[in-house]
């Protein structure tokens, strides 16, 4: 059986799950799906709410960022409906929920790298290692590493001006964990955002700035900001769809995730059809954005967390769009 057919299977069984009363549907067209998290995930989820919204007029989803660690905060409290993150749940947000009794299911949605950029202004770095990235980063680099000659001798004495995820992003922690060596440990003297537009704005405002955060912000703004290789010790690699397929673009390459709450899925049939309209139609736009679709199965297994287990409250999902 293809990819496309088991897809095509599964949407039918979905079809038959989300089948639902009149009465119900009317009381759930009105009940707010809440989203909040990853500002990484924050324009994939709003564009899947989007495109749900206009094939499905009068559907109530609000999808908001704060970063990961602030949404699984909100998550655990049961304040939200959806997770959007860029990293795992850690083990004390865990025992968080638990205490809190939230139950929840973890929806693998796509493939991100953390982008390295610099203005476009920057003449001689075309590429970073990973030790002079955590030399640069590290908690001991503060106020002592504040030059690019510092980094590499070759580059000028210029002054560096640093800017990256703020300490409630899953992007922040991906990012020390890969590069310090410990999630949550860097210097703090930089630029720190949970808004990758802001952060775009400012490193395309200042000529000898450099950042990180995810690859879909560097792609919105291609045309304002220089991308860098990062050399983990086997040459220096540009993240591409290839080099994050292959794994060749390493350490910086993520998967980013939905946490559904379980109470929110079960009581609201119109979250289910949302999440699986989400997954079924996400491979064919998700390039769009600058992230790179799981491979087809990882989709179907998803899709799969989607069947309930009783289909009395299921209903239709709802056709794409253009």
């Amino acid at each position: 059986m293809t990819g496309t057919t088991w897809m095509t299977t599964l949407a039918v069984a979905l079809a038959a799950a989300l089948l639902g009363s009149s009465n119900a549907a009317a009381t759930d067209e009105q009940k707010p799906i809440r989203a909040n998290g990853s500002s990484t995930l924050f324009p994939v989820t709003l564009e899947a709410a989007r495109r749900f919204q206009r094939a499905q007029p009068g559907s109530n989803i609000q999808v908001e960022f704060s970063g990961s660690s602030a949404g699984f905060r909100a998550f655990c409290r049961g304040e939200i409906d959806l997770a959007n993150a860029s990293r795992e749940m850690n083990e004390d947000e865990q025992a968080e929920c638990e205490k809190n009794d939230i139950a929840y299911r973890r929806l693998p949605v796509a493939i991100d790298s953390i982008a390295i950029v610099v203005n476009p202004a920057n003449r001689w770095a075309d590429d970073i290692t990973v030790e002079e990235l955590k030399k640069l980063w590290a908690p001991e680099a503060e106020e002592k590493i504040t030059t690019w000659k510092a980094i590499r001798a070759s580059w000028p004495d210029e002054p560096i001006e640093l800017f990256g995820r703020g300490q409630d992003s899953g992007t922040y922690d991906v990012f020390t964990e890969a590069i310090i060596g410990q999630a949550h440990r860097s210097r703090h003297d930089y630029q720190a955002s949970e808004d990758e537009e802001a952060l775009a704005r400012g490193i395309a405002d200042s000529p000898n700035a450099l950042g990180f955060f995810g690859i879909g912000a560097y792609h919105r703004h291609w045309d304002e900001l220089k991308l860098i290789a990062v050399d983990a010790g086997k040459g220096p690699v540009y993240p591409t769809l290839a080099t994050v397929g292959s794994g060749d673009y390493q350490p910086l390459t993520r998967p980013l995730y939905l946490y559904v709450n379980e109470r929110s899925f079960t009581g609201n049939p119109r979250l289910s059809e949302f999440l699986t309209h989400y997954l079924t139609h996400l491979r064919s736009w998700i390039h769009f954005t600058g992230f790179m679709p799981l491979e087809e199965g990882g989709y179907q297994q998803s899709l799969q967390l989607l069947v309930p287990s009783d289909h009395a409250d299921a209903r239709l999902p709802v056709p794409e769009t253009p």
